[in-house]
């Protein structure tokens, strides 16, 4: 009962007229902002920040969360119609949802989006109502031991992300982990890699990364097509029925909502995991469980509903943390920590007590913002799709342009911009020589938190690698990459022999 009424105060709350407007300015911005190529959630809540200061918490707050969350329905949008991830998390839709828009299925992925986006975050919200002081109880019981062995089984299951040699998974994860201790080690003080260029003693930008591996790079190789345009089913005044799912989409995938929406609300809570990290595992899970795993990367729609249902389910619950702990899973977070301390308000297990008309009313807000973005966003569906009318020769130029000027924004550095061109040329490479760029990406983002996570699980054994197997739960995510590994060998050998037989029989 006493839930109940928490939950009918939250959304009194939301529903105040000054908390509703502010919370449709958030997602409207984030909804824009997601959709412009390279302009970051990150830099856009820094600069409204300065403007909560005279705004009650609670609409600072729900402002900001819209501003979040808005961004990752945005963020796809963009993924699916250029091949640009605004953020790391996005960078699994590129592999399904660009190759259905190239066939022509624009309508039916961006339906997709905003469908699964809808439910991952719906589901995300209810366990964020029914089992946040659960949730962190368990959050509490995971230490560097156990972040390393989970983050661990990440990589391994990024290493299979890849669609032809596991080989060339495995090496594109190594390259990312290199990539990702570039900088200045915050245990010793010691630049690493820096190669003598100062710009790099605060690591490679992963706005930088993941626009020159994915935008660049295919602005790049399509660069013998600036004079055409993508052809899209039916001609003319785009019609209802091109906006419509394919006929058996949403059977085929609803699968796929429901293991990764199971996925970002468990990633979600955990403090430095998020969306990023679920989204990747919901692709690869997808992948490993299909009937036919060739067609990921070539326009599956389970590829696009996945890994966006993980996304937001996760960017739901990743505020369980934050808001319950204290502890930010990312910079994002950190920012939203930021605005409740500039309001006096103490982050941890006394907020939900204390202020439990900000945190129920942060709560519904998420809720009246999700459906606030499906209503905003489904009638522009049609206005999405028209982008692929637009002659490249056009469309990529502006894109380039948002995206020099979003990169150049999170720094003022112009050298982030020549990042941008040096991964693009680098990505473009790796197309050409079908590596893919999605598992580098995640070692990219996972390697300073397994290398920090390594180092003081060794200092709190000190030095005892035992510790690892010790723990129930780290053993637990252990055991679980070893059977991938093995089940990754099975497969490979398998393959083989069925080559040898099949090759035999032909020969006979």
């Amino acid at each position: 009962m006493e839930l109940l009424d928490n939950i009918l105060m939250g959304f009194g709350v939301a529903f105040q007229p000054y908390n509703l407007m502010w919370a449709a300015f958030g997602v409207f911005m984030g909804n824009l902002i997601g959709v412009l190529p390279g302009m970051g959630v990150l830099a856009t809540i820094s600069i409204l920040l300065p403007l909560t200061y005279t705004m009650t918490p609670t609409a600072a707050l729900v402002m900001l969360a819209g501003i979040y969350y808005g961004s990752q329905y945005g963020g796809g949008i963009t993924s699916i119609m250029l091949n640009m991830p605004g953020t790391a998390s996005h960078a699994v839709a590129c592999l399904d949802g660009n190759p259905l828009a190239r066939q022509g299925k624009a309508g039916s992925a961006l339906f997709m989006l905003m469908f699964s986006s809808f439910c991952g975050a719906t589901v995300g919200i209810l366990v964020m109502m029914l089992f946040s002081p659960l949730l962190t109880e368990v959050a509490f019981k995971f230490g560097p031991a156990e972040y390393f062995s989970m983050m661990t089984v990440g990589l391994l299951a990024g290493a299979t992300l890849a669609k032809g040699s596991a080989v060339k998974g495995v090496t594109m994860v190594v390259l990312g982990l290199l990539l990702g201790v570039v900088g200045t080690d915050v245990n010793s003080g010691v630049m690493r890699f820096h190669f003598g260029i100062m710009e790099l003693s605060d690591g490679i930008s992963l706005v930088a990364l993941a626009m020159g591996l994915f935008g660049v790079a295919d602005v790049l190789r399509n660069v013998n097509k600036m004079t055409s345009a993508v052809k899209i089913e039916g001609t003319g005044k785009i019609s209802m029925r091109s906006m419509r799912p394919q006929p058996g989409d949403i059977k085929q995938a609803r699968g796929a909502v429901l293991r990764g929406t199971a996925f970002g609300s468990l990633f979600g809570v955990l403090p430095g995991t998020g969306p990023t990290i679920a989204s990747f595992i919901a692709y690869a899970t997808e992948k490993k469980i299909a009937k036919d795993p060739k067609r990921f990367g070539r326009g599956a729609i389970e590829g696009v509903a996945a890994p966006e249902a993980a996304c937001n389910a996760g960017s739901q619950t990743s505020f369980i943390p934050t808001m319950s702990l204290g502890i930010p899973g990312d910079p994002v977070m950190a920012l939203m920590l930021g605005a409740l301390i500039i309001h006096g308000i103490q982050p941890g297990p006394q907020l939900i007590s204390e202020h439990g008309d900000i945190f129920w009313g942060l709560i519904a807000s998420f809720w009246v913002g999700n459906v606030l973005l499906l209503v905003l966003n489904l009638p522009l569906i049609g206005m999405w799709i028209k982008l692929l009318s637009v002659r490249y020769k056009f469309l990529y130029p502006t894109a380039l342009f948002f995206v020099c000027v979003g990169v150049y924004s999170t720094n003022n550095n112009l050298f982030d911009v020549v990042m941008v061109l040096f991964f693009g040329i680098v990505g473009y490479l790796f197309l050409r020589l079908r590596f893919e760029a999605a598992p580098l990406l995640l070692g990219f983002v996972l390697g300073p938190m397994v290398e920090e996570n390594f180092r003081r699980a060794l200092l709190l054994s000190r030095g005892d690698m035992a510790i690892f197997v010790q723990r129930p739960i780290s053993a637990s995510f252990l055991a679980a990459g070893a059977l991938l590994i093995a089940g990754l060998v099975w497969s490979y050998y398998r393959g083989k022999a069925k080559k040898k037989a099949a090759l035999a029989q032909q020969q006979a």
